[in-house]
């Protein structure tokens, strides 16, 4: 199976007049507004096979392939999405968008504010999951795409994919949501509460006040994302990687010095991630996330909430997932089939915690390919 290749990014800014901008869920306005968005296959001639993908909490518009040919690594979700892939580019025309709120080119807290010249910062207005998806039909509407054959996302993407099936019923004939949820539980948000915090006790956030330049509050962010990443995988994952293996010697040291090869990963991964994010769209898209609930225009009632979407389902959830737990799936699907909806459930087997959306290629390939292609016959019997 082969790749996209080389890719490129491409910008939509909408909103330079005032009368287009974004509105927020806040109560204010976004103008002008920037996507960024990348895109594989082509759109065929009666526009019936483009699905969009959409990433999870620090993902971007990079989904596959490379940038340029000494690009080493590839986008994000390459193994699934090419020729022959799950997302087969020889069948369906593929769009991934990041954000806004992110970091990754579209509009955030560290874009220009027209207003004063100067990065956002904490001037940014607080975002919602569904202005994420009020800012993705925009681009819809810009790609002249009537109707998304499938709009998928894991974790937050997959909040985005069952905000779309609410928001716009007759804009989607499908909905893949894998290892989601339908409103973040209080254990995830106090997670969230607690990685905001230390980012904002980080002396460089505390010295700025939240707005800081070109000094970054580094130390905030890599804890943060050493606790989230915790949570992203399981307890037997962790284990069968790590156990209780000593960096060096198998003694300890009797000190405060990392003595645990996990402890070396965690620290790994929290300036990996500092060199690719930032610690004030990570305050603003863990809050998105936080307000989450797909079902607070009904009081709460999923079934009410769900009763008139039109889309055909397909709801993944992982059996070790411990952070957006198989019951958060079941609740929806049980909630769709009391509306006598078109679901299809599955929950994989897998040691790889919340990350096995990423990392069971193979397994959840499958399904998504096999899912597609029922919803893509069906759309062409019908065209």
């Amino acid at each position: 199976m082969g790749s996209v290749g080389i890719v490129k990014y491409f910008d939509y800014t909408f909103g330079t007049d005032e009368s287009e901008a974004l509105r927020l869920d806040c109560g204010k306005k976004l103008s002008p507004v920037t996507i960024r968005y990348e895109t594989y296959g082509t759109l065929n001639n009666s526009k019936t096979n483009a699905i969009l993908i959409i990433h999870a909490l620090s993902g971007n518009a990079h989904a596959a392939g490379y940038h340029s040919d000494t690009d080493t690594k590839p986008g994000w979700w390459d193994e699934m999405i090419g020729p022959d892939k799950p997302f087969d580019t020889n069948k369906y025309f593929i769009v991934c968008s990041n954000c806004i709120g992110g970091c990754s080119g579209s509009t955030g807290p560290r874009s220009i504010n027209p207003k004063t010249g100067k990065k956002y910062n904490l001037d940014f207005p607080a975002i919602t999951i569904p202005d994420m998806v009020r800012a993705q039909h925009r681009l819809m509407e810009y790609l002249s795409i009537p109707k998304w054959l499938n709009v998928v996302g894991g974790s937050m993407g997959g909040m985005q994919a069952l905000q779309w099936a609410i928001d716009y019923p007759d804009k989607v004939e499908s909905i893949s949501a894998i290892a989601t949820c339908a409103r973040l539980s209080s254990q995830s948000i106090a997670f969230d509460w607690v990685g905001r915090d230390a980012i904002m006790k980080d002396p460089v956030w505390v010295k700025t006040q939240g707005n800081y330049e070109n000094e970054l509050p580094e130390h905030g962010l890599a804890i943060a994302r050493m606790l989230a990443h915790i949570t992203y995988l399981s307890d037997e994952s962790m284990n069968t990687k790590f156990g209780r293996k000593l960096r060096e010697k198998d003694n300890y040291s009797y000190d405060f010095s990392k003595n645990f090869e996990v402890e070396s990963y965690l620290e790994y991964q929290g300036q990996r991630f500092v060199e690719r994010f930032d610690a004030n769209c990570y305050l603003y898209i863990t809050r998105a996330m936080d307000y989450f609930d797909l079902a607070a225009k009904t009081k709460g009632n999923l079934t009410e909430c769900l009763a008139k979407v039109k889309s055909r389902f397909l709801v993944v959830s992982f059996s070790s997932d411990w952070l957006f737990s198989p019951q958060n799936s079941k609740d929806i699907v049980k909630a769709l089939r009391t509306n006598n909806k078109d679901v299809v459930y599955c929950n994989i087997d897998s040691q790889y915690g919340h990350d096995a959306f990423l990392l069971e290629v193979e397994t959840l390939g499958t399904l998504i390919s096999d899912f597609l292609s029922s919803v893509h016959e069906r759309v062409q019997k019908n065209a």
